[in-house]
């Protein structure tokens, strides 16, 4: 006589199965993000929910995935009266909400965060929450971000106009506060960013490390650019197409000792850079980098990670470009970061030479013992 499964076995596979399945974990941290990519049903209710629902969590045998609402009517179960999963989900209202903030924010028709929050219906406080979650800025830095685009702009299209007037024509109130800040803005002064960098004096010098050609720029203000590749010429052309109206001056002897500060850096992380850095970016960009300078050699991050320590989850490909912006080789360690699965991904400088830093300072985090038994 063939053996049957008791309740208890078919109930405890069942919950195996729903346990395996990687849309559980969404169901149990009430996911968000999961919302509108499947919805889930609970056969002791006979209803079915969106992942995010603040219900409490069902037991995994009762659950069954759906791929869509119609599925599951299809399957003989009902909307949820709690989370309503036929409606957009609180997410996808809260970036319709956050992409109308921005539309203010850009026409100057809300000066505070509160004007701005009666303006589409929030508290000032749930408002910074999920701009901050949808943008990765808070709406103050927003706007800042934008006002610092238009004196670009205006600095650019319209070279007859005094600084002043740009100045303020984009929305700053005072010019003494846009000036305090106009190197990290501008990275230079505006009558010089007006002329494209003219007069601008970069030094620069091409050595040679162990992972290839490195181009090692510096602005007068700090390092500006640490290139690296496998064609000298190519580096230069690049660095002059960044600073196409800049005075390129080779570097003397005296530089090519910090040229050999940079190339030691490279060759034994444990060394430390202890150079000022010239970063040019947006408010976004110049987040991420600095999330990444807090990243300890010898350990990754995944860009889900820098999306969250940056405090916008939802941001993983805007942080993954905005490592691919980055100029500054080993000094912002965009290479410490990898895929979610812990793959290397792509680097700007080639795989290979990331796989390299990595591996250099992998084994320069170990102790020296292990490094001695090791041998």
């Amino acid at each position: 006589m063939p053996h049957r499964a008791t309740p208890s076995a078919k109930a405890a596979q069942a919950a195996a199965a729903t346990q395996a399945d990687p849309r559980w974990a969404a169901v149990v941290a009430r996911s968000a993000a999961a919302d509108g990519s499947f919805w889930y049903s609970v056969q002791t209710t006979g209803v079915y929910c969106r992942p995010s629902c603040a219900a409490r969590t069902p037991r995994p045998e009762n659950v069954r995935f759906h791929a869509s609402c119609d599925e599951a009517e299809a399957a003989g179960f009902r909307p949820c009266q709690r989370c309503k999963p036929r409606q957009p989900s609180a997410l996808a209202h809260h970036a319709e909400l956050v992409t109308q903030a921005c539309r203010i924010i850009e026409a100057e028709e809300a000066t505070t965060l509160d004007a701005l929050a009666a303006r589409v219906g929030l508290s000032s406080s749930h408002l910074h929450r999920v701009f901050k979650q949808a943008t990765g800025l808070t709406p103050k830095a927003y706007a800042a971000a934008r006002r610092e685009q238009r004196v670009r702009s205006a600095l650019k299209q319209q070279p007859t106009a005094s600084v002043t007037d740009a100045i303020y024509g984009a929305g700053y109130q005072s010019s003494s506060r846009f000036y305090e800040k106009s190197a990290q803005v501008l990275g230079m002064t505006p009558t010089r960013y007006r002329a494209g960098g003219a007069a601008q004096r970069i030094r620069f010098a091409v050595g040679q490390c162990s992972l290839g050609a490195i181009l090692v720029a510096h602005s007068g203000q700090g390092l500006c650019a640490i290139l690296l590749g496998d064609d000298p010429e190519a580096l230069v052309h690049d660095l002059q197409d960044r600073f196409a109206q800049a005075q390129l001056v080779g570097g003397d002897a005296q530089f090519e000792s910090l040229v050999a500060q940079v190339v030691g850096f490279v060759e034994s992380p444990g060394l430390g850079l202890d150079l000022p850095l010239d970063v040019r970016g947006t408010a976004f960009q110049q987040r991420v980098w600095q999330a990444l300078r807090a990243i300890p050699p010898g350990q990754t991050a995944s860009y889900a990670d820098i999306a969250r320590r940056i405090g916008a989850p939802t941001a993983t490909r805007a942080v993954a470009q905005a490592c691919g912006a980055n100029t500054l080789a080993v000094a912002i360690p965009c290479h410490r970061v990898v895929r979610s699965d812990g793959a290397l991904s792509g680097y700007r400088w080639g795989v290979e030479r990331k796989r390299a830093l990595l591996d250099r300072e992998a084994g320069a985090a170990e102790p020296a013992h292990t490094r001695e038994k090791a041998a």
